[in-house]
């Protein structure tokens, strides 16, 4: 048995050191979601002592349900962070812009510090933009840089490219990480198109993050297909889960690289027809006037539709997405926000935009 220390994702410093101690094996580890007004986080049934094989327990980030726990080794998480470093180029410098009680924050930490360089860390508490990552960007002094991040926040990227301070300090970066849901395809090509490298990952809390890399599994990772669900193995699986981690999501081979599809649970059925959410999202934000978009199914006559939040102009209309899909992929409810409520990991909330849609 060895101790576990505490740590809230706020005190970010705190946690790189936390890192130190788990891959040197000297302690495991759990990056509590933040204090606020001093007081911490609910750290209910995480015991002082774990068994000498957990490294780090990380909550997963709860996007369509409750949040689990998952107990990562050390070994796990080394194999990990060494396996993203050498497909990316070797080891360098990381602008942590994610929050670190998540996996893909903690990998940026075990990162760094297997690479030995300090991370600049953004002060992820307080909403992302293009502002805050450009000034964060501009402290970097690593010869190769990285950053991980997440649609939502690519976007807000690709929204201010044409900044001639934003492009140059993103033409700085070595890769540009972004993982946690599909990407929106139109910014990640629209970067790659200006000569940024964004490398599109693909993983889980039980597989230790992103794994697979532009539809290539990361060294020592396998994937098969079930049934067209994704299962992985290799090195980087959570303890317990066994030899193979199978997820709910929907993939196939393209030209020899893995495609995801999206959640097997993000689909309805309405009027007796088959419809893709994430499909539906996809083609929703190349509308005209619509910056984000989340698509969860309703309650209707046709047994579910499909209902919409989303951010940008009051004008758009949604109707081109029957002809893009079925008529069956109309939105018969939509709801536009000033901001799409999301998760500390900075994943779309789904289940609150469910609420804003029955309210």
């Amino acid at each position: 048995m060895k101790p576990l220390k505490i740590v809230p994702a706020n005190d970010t410093f705190g946690a790189l050191n936390l890192m130190l101690e788990i891959i040197e094996a000297e302690a495991a580890g759990f990056i509590s979601e933040p204090e606020v007004n001093g007081q911490g986080a609910d750290v209910i049934n995480i015991p002082v002592k774990v068994a000498d094989d957990i490294g780090l327990i990380v909550q997963s980030s709860g996007s369509t349900g409750e949040p689990k726990r998952i107990e990562l080794s050390a070994e796990a998480i080394i194999h990990s962070a060494r396996a993203s470093m050498t497909r990316l180029g070797g080891p360098g410098q990381w602008l942590l812009a994610l929050p670190v009680n998540y996996i893909a924050g903690a990998n940026v930490l075990a990162r760094s510090v297997l690479s030995d360089t300090q991370p600049v860390m953004m002060n992820t508490m307080m909403p992302f933009t293009a502002e805050a990552f450009v000034r964060g960007a501009s402290l970097m002094e690593g010869s190769r840089r990285y950053t991980s991040l997440v649609p939502a926040q690519l976007r807000r990227l690709v929204e201010a490219i044409d900044d001639a301070f934003v492009f140059s300090m993103l033409s700085k970066f070595d890769a540009i990480l972004v993982g946690g849901q599909n990407p929106n395809w139109a910014d990640v090509e629209e970067l790659r198109s200006r000569g940024i490298n964004v490398v599109v990952t693909y993983g889980a809390t039980e597989t230790c993050g992103g794994c697979i890399y532009d539809g290539q599994p990361l060294e020592g990772v396998d994937f098969r297909l079930d049934g067209g669900l994704i299962s992985i193995s290799g090195p980087t699986l959570a303890n317990d889960v066994g030899d193979w981690f199978q997820t709910n999501d929907l993939g196939e081979l393209v030209d020899g690289r893995l495609e995801i599809l999206g959640r097997a649970d993000r689909g309805i059925i309405s009027g007796g027809m088959k419809v893709s959410l994430e499909r539906v999202e996809e083609l929703a934000t190349q509308i005209a006037g619509v910056e984000q978009a989340v698509a969860v199914g309703i309650e209707s006559e046709w047994g579910q539709s499909v209902g919409i939040v989303f951010t940008g102009s009051p004008e758009v209309s949604f109707a081109s997405l029957e002809q893009s899909i079925s008529v069956a992929a109309r939105p018969a409810k939509t709801l536009r926000v000033e901001q799409l409520p999301t998760l500390n990991s900075g994943k779309p909330d789904l289940l609150a935009c469910s609420e804003l849609l029955s309210d």
